[in-house]
This record gives structure tokens, C-alpha cells and sequence, in this order.
């Protein structure tokens, strides 16, 4: 048996959310309202579904798996461009959106 080939996937930050009220209850002093990590519109490529340099450890976390999935070539069924997932990172306090897209005719 060969080896599993992954598709790259394409993670890009779609929006970073402000939850106002509940950081204002529940934050320390001095912690931004919103995910200093990233910038809107920013952009990581996974190889081999690995995590990307300079992506967040904690958003990984969550992430990982959707990637995997897409990387394989699946597709999620719920949302309507095929080789695409959108996820929320778990942060409840810095929510982040994120796009993830299987870049086809990469397979590594």
C-alpha cells in the first residue's frame, strides 16, 4: 500500500469577533478584546497537514482535524463551495473565524 497523499489546505482568517460584554465580564485587566495572533485577511498553507509556522497553537488544536479531512478530499456537505470549512477557534474570549480551503492539485 502507498502512502496516504494529502491535498495543501489554505487557512485564512476571515474575521476576528469582539464578544464585548462577556470580555468585559470575565477578562483580566489589560487583555485586548480581540485575538492579538492575527490580521484579517491573513493566510497560512498546510503541507502534509501539518500546522503552518506562526499559526496559533490553540486554534490548532481545534482546527486540526477539519484540515485533515479536507486534505484527504472530502468534503463538508453544510457548506456550499465543496473543499471549503468555515471554524470558529474555541477562544471564547477572542473568537476567531477562519476559512479553510483544499487547494486542489496539490497533493503531496
Amino acid at each position: 500500500m502507498g502512502a496516504t497523499k494529502y491535498y495543501d489546505v489554505k487557512i485564512s482568517v476571515l474575521k476576528k469577533l469582539d464578544v464585548g460584554d462577556i470580555h468585559e465580564k470575565y477578562a483580566s485587566e489589560g487583555v485586548p478584546t480581540k485575538c492579538s495572533k492575527y490580521k484579517e485577511g491573513q493566510e497560512f498553507i498546510t503541507k502534509n497537514c501539518n500546522k503552518p509556522e506562526g499559526f496559533c497553537s490553540w486554534a490548532w488544536a481545534g482546527i486540526q482535524d477539519k484540515v485533515v479531512y479536507l486534505a484527504l478530499g472530502h468534503d463538508y456537505p453544510w457548506v456550499r463551495q465543496k473543499g471549503t470549512e468555515i471554524f470558529c477557534c474555541a477562544d471564547g474570549l477572542h473568537p476567531v473565524l477562519y476559512k479553510l480551503e483544499r487547494i486542489e492539485g496539490t497533493e503531496s
